[in-house]
């Protein structure tokens, strides 16, 4: 079965790629020569620094939704545990029933 990205991960192999381009646009930089190459290398100081931006801003929102996650979390737990103690007494409950009427 194929295991599905999650957001977060789809949004840091988008920077690791952004990364990589950036990496090739680096290289056809050196190659290049005169004004082409100056405007290559301001696109690339460009890119960087777009890509360190965006890199921060994916970290705060990351930090802000696991914050809210683990709030709401331990927020739930207690809920959570009371439903599955109910869910097993109901089960019990429904087993009895069926081996009742089997009995019968």
């Amino acid at each position: 079965m194929e295991n599905k990205k999650t957001g977060f991960e789809e949004v840091e192999a988008l920077l690791q790629d952004i990364g990589t381009k950036i990496e090739e646009l680096i290289e056809k930089g050196k190659e290049a020569g005169g004004e082409a190459k100056d405007d290559i290398e301001k696109k690339i100081k460009d890119l960087k620094e777009k890509r360190t931006t965006l890199e921060e801003e994916f970290q705060k929102g990351k930090e802000k939704v696991q914050k809210l996650y683990e709030e709401k979390k331990e927020e739930m737990e207690p809920n959570l545990s009371a439903s599955i103690e109910h869910f097993k007494e109901g089960f019990k409950e429904f087993m009895e029933g069926v081996r009742k009427l089997l009995g019968k």
